[in-house]
């Protein structure tokens, strides 16, 4: 099969094309900026277009399929030739739905956590011995890739997003993989440049219950009250399961799973982490693991990429990072590192980075959301501003919206690494909150500061 990839240096869009590469197909490729990994990881495959940018002359009567990224335009040239030449033209989700329409599909979706049960998972599939194909949004370890295709497995698992398939279509992707199997995490609003009111936020919940076929399993998480209404509400003739936190304690710093008799010391914490591997479980209950398999399979699971990922530690400081960008989930990062680590303090940083996070209007929903937290400091930078088209945000709006005089506002990575700088470390933590990197900053030589200065 011969594929070319518009906008191949998209996080799934990279990894598919690197999986296509495996499977034997030709694959090309181009894109007008290609960040680290992506450049990196196709560069090792040899996939890494010669040069940036849009070239039409690429896209010829040969290709068997295009496929086309978010982060093509409606009008990219690219794009145009291939509707010029009536080539089969795919986004990576209806791509990959034709590659497992005839497998079982497991679809996670929900506002936050999905990365982290779709990650858990794969791990307890895998230490179990199952074949499975899988996509997921996080680099996950034990696995090269975040995309596996294959012939023979029975399953595929996705991670399901709510954000529109492509720029010519735009129902949610997990709408699109059709599941017989789904999971709902949670549902917080989110993304108002492209959900506007929470009613219609939750709709595309409601249809992506709706697609589950009769004799097909829901799994929801029972302590969110949005997600139960949706749940209440779905067809008779689906099975349903809920799950919520299970009983641990925490005990010597590690977080304990407290399962029958059995103690089990985990390498991730949290309330809503606990709540992930509850869910996760119930996947692989379905899939044919039994719930003490599961639990075993958990022990040496240390997280995805950027999902409360340890950068660094000593025995009296410990930097993390995570994609937390909603309120809902902010509110729950901050808690879980303070509930383990109760005799730190806690300085936690969040980059006001998303659509709805920049937007005065929504960002009033994070109210009271950094609390818990010592210090809280937010990062708004003015690049991120222009990229996005949008407005400045003075820093008296973000301290009004957060509910917080007290918070420290900085606009670029230079002054907030001189702020990190200034405190001595021992006996706190620091909490890097962001799906962007807060314009550049660098975590080792913030890692390297705090080893000499704790």
């Amino acid at each position: 099969m011969n594929v070319h990839f518009i906008a191949i240096g998209g996080s799934v869009m990279h990894n598919l094309a690197i999986a296509l590469h495996l499977n034997g197909c030709k694959v090309t490729g181009s894109d007008d900026e290609i960040f680290e990994p992506a450049k990196s990881k196709l560069d090792h495959y040899h996939l890494l277009p010669e040069k940036e940018g849009w070239y039409p002359e690429r896209i010829t009567p040969a290709l068997d399929s295009v496929l086309l990224g978010m982060h093509a335009k409606a009008d990219n040239p690219e794009l145009i030739r291939a509707m010029e030449l009536g080539l089969k033209i795919f986004s990576f989700p209806e791509f990959l739905y034709g590659q497992a329409k005839n497998k079982v599909r497991v679809v996670i979706g929900g506002s936050h956590g999905k990365t982290s049960i779709t990650a858990m998972v794969m791990h307890i599939l895998k230490k179990n011995t199952q074949d499975f194909d899988y996509m997921v949004g996080s680099e996950v370890r034990g696995f090269e890739i975040t995309v596996r295709l294959s012939k023979k497995a029975p399953v595929m698992i996705f991670e399901g997003d709510e954000y529109p398939d492509s720029t010519i279509n735009l129902t949610p992707k997990f709408h699109i993989y059709r599941p017989q199997i789904a999971l709902i995490s949670g549902i917080a609003w989110d993304h108002i440049n492209v959900f506007p009111t929470f009613d219609g936020y939750v709709q595309q919940f409601r249809k992506f219950v709706e697609l589950i076929p009769p004799g097909g399993t829901l799994i929801f998480n029972l302590e969110d009250k949005v997600v139960k209404e949706v749940a209440d509400s779905a067809k008779a003739s689906i099975k349903k399961i809920g799950y919520g936190i299970p009983p641990y304690e925490i005990r010597n710093g590690k977080t304990v799973l407290l399962s029958g008799v059995k103690r089990i010391a985990l390498n991730i914490f949290g309330e809503h982490n606990l709540q992930n591997l509850a869910g996760a479980a119930e996947i692989c209950k379905c899939l044919g693991v039994s719930e003490d398999d599961c639990f075993d399979s958990i022990k040496d699971f240390t997280g995805a990429a950027r999902r409360l990922e340890l950068v660094y530690e000593n025995m009296s400081c410990s930097i993390f990072r995570d994609f937390a960008h909603s309120p809902s989930k902010l509110k729950a990062t901050i808690s879980a590192v303070k509930e383990q680590f109760q005799k730190r303090k806690l300085i936690a940083c969040f980059e006001l980075h998303t659509f709805s996070s920049l937007n005065e209007k929504f960002l009033s929903e994070y109210s009271g959301t950094m609390q818990e937290a010592d210090i809280s400091v937010v990062f708004c930078n003015t690049h991120t501003l222009q990229l996005k088209q949008m407005p400045p945000v003075t820093d008296s709006a973000i301290k009004k919206s957060f509910g917080d005089e007290a918070i420290s506002v900085f606009t670029d990575c230079f002054s907030l690494r001189s702020f990190l700088e200034s405190f001595h470390w021992e006996n706190k933590n620091l909490l890097l909150m962001s799906s962007g990197n807060f314009d550049g900053l660098d975590l080792n030589e913030i890692a390297n500061f705090v080893s000499t200065h704790s």
